[in-house]
């Protein structure tokens, strides 16, 4: 049996000093998906004691080609923190992570509560209040990235921060309606286009994405509140994060989004 506690006390630290630690699953090559939640949760309850709060979640592994490389057929899960949310062109400062990389995400920000299960797409859909332009900073505190599951689970999902536009756009109804899954986004760095994507990319459909983790979290008493973030997951490999580096997604409908390096 793991030592959940102790796990969780070493990501505590590891999130601390900015160390990066070893893998969990090189000593233990047996711990699944569920060891790997049991100490986030336990992570998640040191870091709230310290004050901060739970804002949202984030759903990572939602695109086939990560879900392939880990060998799972399902997305994974973490919190959000108020601590680790920054506003669009904000500077972020590079030593606050050990190894970042960027994302650029659909994130729906909830009107209404949801709790699963049986959350369905259309639910998960009325259930949004609007959508933003996002890139999630994703950092690991295991050392070179070398994370099976249990270890990126356990590591709050391999999250680190976000930035979000200020502008919320609503789904819609009827002629005014538009799809996230036909959402297209451009990624530049330093003015230079580096990467494009579609919210398909994420789980199929980013609605969708809500609906599943509406459901996942019900089966542990958990609900989605109302203003809470929900990153869906994204559209394009991750790109490590240099000092000096500008980012800036650009999404059709959302607009735009970037964020600087400290």
């Amino acid at each position: 049996m793991t030592d959940t506690t102790a796990k969780a006390h070493a990501l505590y630290e590891a999130r601390r000093t900015r160390t990066a630690i070893p893998p969990f699953t090189d000593a233990e090559p047996g711990l699944g998906m569920d060891d790997g939640y049991a100490i986030q949760q336990e992570l998640v309850r040191l870091l709230l004691a310290d004050g901060d709060r739970v804002v949202g979640h984030k759903v990572g592994l939602t695109a086939a080609p990560m879900q392939k490389a880990l060998g799972i057929d399902t997305p994974d899960y973490g919190p959000v923190l108020a601590s680790t949310v920054y506003r669009d062109g904000d500077a972020v400062p590079l030593d606050a992570f050990v190894a970042p990389k960027v994302e650029a995400e659909i994130v729906f920000i909830l009107g209404d509560r949801l709790e699963g299960p049986g959350v369905t797409v259309t639910q998960a859909r009325a259930a949004i209040a609007g959508a933003v332009a996002g890139m999630e900073i994703i950092d690991s505190r295991i050392a070179d990235w070398r994370i099976k599951l249990a270890d990126t689970v356990a590591d709050l999902a391999s999250n680190g921060a976000m930035a979000t536009s200020s502008r919320i756009v609503p789904l819609g109804d009827g002629p005014n309606s538009w799809d996230p899954r036909l959402t297209g986004m451009v990624l530049t760095r330093n003015g230079e286009l580096v990467d494009t994507g579609a919210g398909a990319a994420a789980l199929g459909d980013p609605v969708a994405v809500v609906a599943w983790l509406a459901n996942t979290l019900g089966e542990h008493g958990v609900a989605l509140e109302p203003g809470h973030l929900i990153l869906t997951g994204a559209l394009h490999a991750a790109l490590p994060m240099n000092p000096g580096d500008v980012f800036r997604a650009e999404f059709d409908r959302l607009g735009p989004v970037t964020v600087r390096t400290a």
